[in-house]
């Protein structure tokens, strides 16, 4: 098989401050492909930029803090995927608020990728990934807000963290608040029967080379 490797790409970090705001955003550099890049990076301040949208739904208007962040959790291979974050606190709220949101691509083209494009069309990826997610639940004993846990969605979030694919809910979607974002890590190895031939999973599961 022809190697997969390649080079990770190279991560910077564009802060973003004003009056009890920090944001810290990913940003590419030294792509080979200029119009990828600017793609990627575009998308990255959108992402940006809708968390602190989403935030005005929570907030009372009376901002007293907000930091955002970022985690890299998979950059090999020709794949990125992260999650970045927002918390924020207004006053008289009892406790802050987090919004997450992740983005998965490939780094050579500029696409990204939706939960389905990672699996083989009509292949019922909604409910073989719905059962590992209710086994978790009952193994990892997580209290539900509404039970039982009925399915993810055919669009749920998610990122690749080396050879896994971790589904999450945003907080207070299935779980009480204190739970945080509820994740739940599928291994590739029990997902390649359904995956994209040629797709992520299908990159991430092949060995060293």
């Amino acid at each position: 098989m022809t190697s997969l490797f390649q080079l990770p790409v190279q991560v910077e970090t564009e802060t973003l401050t004003s009056p009890d705001v920090t944001i810290y955003t990913p940003k590419l550099s030294g792509l080979a492909n200029a119009a990828a890049q600017k793609k990627l990076n575009a998308a990255f301040s959108d992402l940006t930029s809708s968390l602190v949208y989403e935030q005005k739904k929570y907030q009372t208007g009376t901002l007293r803090e907000m930091t955002g962040h970022y985690e890299v959790k998979t950059n090999e291979r020709g794949l990125l995927s992260l999650i970045a974050t927002n918390y924020a606190y207004s006053a008289p709220m009892a406790h802050g608020y987090t919004v997450a949101e992740s983005l998965t691509c490939d780094v050579n083209s500029g696409s990204f990728f939706t939960l389905s494009q990672l699996f083989k069309p009509g292949c019922g990826y909604v409910e073989l990934l719905s059962q590992h997610v209710r086994v978790q639940l009952q193994r990892r004993k997580l209290p539900l807000l509404h039970p039982p846990f009925k399915s993810v969605w055919p669009d749920q979030n998610f990122y690749l963290a080396d050879k896994a694919l971790v589904l999450y809910f945003d907080l207070l979607e299935i779980t009480p608040y204190y739970v945080g974002f509820p994740m739940f890590p599928v291994s590739v190895y029990d997902l390649l029967p359904i995956a994209a031939e040629g797709g992520p999973l299908d990159i991430l599961e092949v060995d060293v080379t």
